[in-house]
């Protein structure tokens, strides 16, 4: 018999530095806390100016808050129960969501097909893309002011276009759907060529894999449009529905300068609730009013952003299930 032989010990792992071990325990701590601290100045300032004046907000609608006199005596729900008891309120709440809705729809609509169109191999596609933006540039104050020239009951350049074709002038400052349809208007003028770059952006972002394989199956731009753009969009569309929900709801500028008078028109037609608020703030020097209606449009606000998002999921899945 052979002799056997035994293999020699594995050689000890070489002991590790305190210094080594150090760093490699500050490189894992960087990699987990360091995105983190990349975020944080970003909720310290939303902390700051956006829960704070929230927080603040609800405490001085829960006060008797004279705009001069300051801080009264506690009320409790007492100011939301004057402004939910109140007309003006449920007035204002009812002409900003129709004009939210004149506004926000056809407003969508429009920047996804100005961005459909935007998308295509265009001669000069780089100055039309600006083109769009040009409006959104344009200050807010001076649209109005351009608009409500053109939409004046007596002189304005849409009532002569009309009767030039044999329509009878609208009566655009003192019909309230009328009033609507011009302030909706100016929304859009601003509005939708920023909304259409949003889209855009994502549109150029979908695999061009995608419509090489809608073609070889016979789908033709309009069945890949809705079939392969919609549905890779669906982020981007919810994230433009969220955020023109939230700009709607808040409109000030547009029907604040319709008129010279700034308060929503004769007999409030065109009254929205940041209106309505402003003049229970600083026309009736009522702060606590005031303050219950900011966050009486705050929840408005959640509402709508909920429904809106119960809304597209609900689509989404129902698409996923076709397909």
């Amino acid at each position: 018999m052979g002799a056997t032989t035994t293999a020699p010990p594995a050689p000890a792992p070489a002991p590790v530095s305190p210094r080594r071990e150090s760093r490699g325990r500050l490189g894992r701590l960087d990699a987990k806390v360091s995105p983190y601290l990349y975020i944080a100045p970003f909720f310290l300032l939303f902390l700051v100016t956006g829960l704070f004046p929230l927080f603040y907000t609800g405490w001085v609608a829960m006060h008797d808050w004279d705009q001069i006199m300051g801080k009264g005596e506690f009320v409790g729900m007492a100011n939301f129960v004057d402004v939910l008891t109140g007309r003006g309120f449920w007035r204002a709440l009812a002409n900003t969501v129709s004009i939210f809705l004149l506004s926000s729809v056809p407003q969508i609509l429009a920047a996804l097909l100005i961005a459909a169109l935007l998308d295509r191999n265009l001669r000069a596609k780089t100055l039309w893309r600006m083109g769009v933006l040009l409006p959104y540039v344009v200050a807010p104050v001076a649209v109005a002011l351009i608009f409500s020239n053109l939409f004046a009951d007596r002189f304005g350049l849409i009532n002569a276009l009309l009767e030039t074709v044999g329509i009878e002038p609208v009566r655009w400052h003192s019909d309230r759907l009328a009033s609507h349809i011009a302030i909706a208007t100016m929304v859009n003028f601003r509005w939708t060529g920023y909304n259409a770059l949003i889209l855009l952006a994502a549109m150029q972002a979908v695999p061009k894999d995608l419509y090489e394989q809608a073609s070889i199956d016979g789908a033709s731009a309009w069945r890949q449009f809705w079939s392969v753009t919609v549905p890779m969009l669906r982020p981007t569309i919810i994230f433009v529905i969220i955020t023109s929900t939230i700009g709607g709801l808040q409109i000030f500028d547009e029907p604040k300068m319709y008129d010279q008078f700034g308060r929503g028109g004769a007999d409030q037609q065109w009254q929205t609730l940041t209106i309505y608020l402003y003049e229970l703030g600083w026309t009736r020097a009522d702060f606590g009013m005031a303050s219950a209606v900011a966050v009486l449009l705050f929840l408005v606000i959640v509402v709508f952003g909920i429904v809106n998002f119960l809304l597209t999921r609900h689509i989404a899945h129902d698409e996923g299930k076709r397909s």
